[in-house]
Parts: C-alpha cells; sequence; structure tokens
C-alpha cells in the first residue's frame, strides 16, 4: 500500500491517522505541490484532479480524502468505523459532508490563507468555519462522538482542521465539547500526531 502525502496536509492526516489506528502498514510517497509535482504527467494519471491524498492499494487506485477513508473502513475495519446499518451509515456521511464544505472551505482556507499565503478571503473563511464549530458544538455537547456511540471516519474526517483551526485564527475557547471531543480522538489507541496537533 502507498499513499501518495503531504506531513502538512490535514486531508493527508485523516488518511495517516485512520492507518495507525487501523494497524495498517503503508509507503509514503511524498509529493512536493511547490515544486509542481501533483501536476505531472504521471501523477495526473493517479488523480486527474492534480490533488492529495492518494492511495494505490495493490493497483486499486483511490482519489480523495474522504473516498480513502471510507475505502480503508470498509475494507480493513468491518463494521467498527463505517456502520453498516443504512441510517448509522448515513449519520457517518453528514459529518463527512460538513468535513468537505464548511471545515474545508471554512477551517481549512482559513488556516491556508494565513500560513501557506494561499489566495483565499480570510474572514470569510473565518465565519464558514465558526458556523461548522456550532455544528460540531451543538451535536457534542450531548454526544461523545460525531456518529452513533463510538468512534467512526465522521471524527475522523472533521478532526484535523478542527484541531488546527487556531492556524487559521480562529480560537476554540467558545467551543467546549468540541475541545472535549478532541481530547477523545488524541486518547484513542493508535492515535499518531501531525505538526500542529497532538503534539503537546
Amino acid at each position: 500500500m502507498k499513499l501518495y502525502d503531504m506531513e502538512l496536509s490535514g486531508n493527508c492526516y485523516k488518511v495517516r491517522l485512520l492507518c495507525a489506528l487501523l494497524e495498517l502498514a503503508y509507503e509514503s510517497a511524498p509529493v512536493d505541490l511547490g515544486q509542481g509535482e501533483n501536476k505531472t504527467a504521471a501523477f495526473l494519471q493517479l488523480n486527474p484532479r492534480g490533488q492529495l491524498p492518494v492511495l494505490d492499494d495493490g493497483g486499486t487506485v483511490i482519489w480523495d480524502s474522504s473516498a480513502i477513508l471510507l475505502y480503508l473502513a470498509r475494507r480493513y475495519g468491518g463494521e467498527c468505523w463505517l456502520p453498516l446499518d443504512a441510517i448509522a451509515m448515513a449519520e457517518v456521511m453528514q459529518w463527512l459532508s460538513l468535513s468537505q464544505n464548511e471545515i474545508l472551505y471554512g477551517l481549512a482556507r482559513a488556516r491556508a490563507a494565513k500560513k501557506f499565503n494561499r489566495p483565499w478571503d480570510i474572514e470569510q473563511s473565518q465565519a464558514l468555519g465558526k458556523q461548522g464549530l456550532r455544528v460540531l458544538e451543538q451535536r457534542l455537547s450531548g454526544h461523545l462522538w460525531l456518529a452513533g456511540e463510538r468512534a467512526t471516519i465522521a471524527d475522523i474526517a472533521c478532526y484535523p482542521y478542527v484541531a488546527l483551526a487556531p492556524e487559521g485564527g480562529i480560537a476554540l475557547d467558545a467551543y467546549p465539547s468540541v475541545r472535549a471531543w478532541l481530547k477523545r480522538v488524541e486518547n484513542l489507541p493508535g492515535y499518531i500526531a501531525m505538526p500542529g496537533i497532538g503534539t503537546a
């Protein structure tokens, strides 16, 4: 199994984290976005969108972090990380949608603008990110996990850019239930950190 990866990418980290929690070994293949390695003909054969992460599992190539989480959870995680029940699965998918909307276009873009000078509107991104945090706080004020009564890929999908929100200028002080949930994720057996989170 090979993961085309970038250390500071929250989306790549989602995959690394799930692999660690599932005790899956993989080869890391770093891709230098600054040098345009994601736009080479060879890389575009793997992912025509030119984005990370990309997973190659014995010739099965999957791109997009949510798609990879779904694949790994179903193939290697049984029902632990992605339940088979229709309602429970739909609950997981709701939070994957949040991770690809308010969290990605809000929290992740605010971080990219401040930390990497990406051309996103910081204030607009922060406002959208705070909307996502309010949704998370509402759910987590009465539940330990985002979907069901145990950790699932819903938590893995949302965790990185929420934990990295301060790098985008968004303090988490107003979201005590979210902060408690971050600690629960960090206490999962097999948890690994990335630069900026889980290293204290």
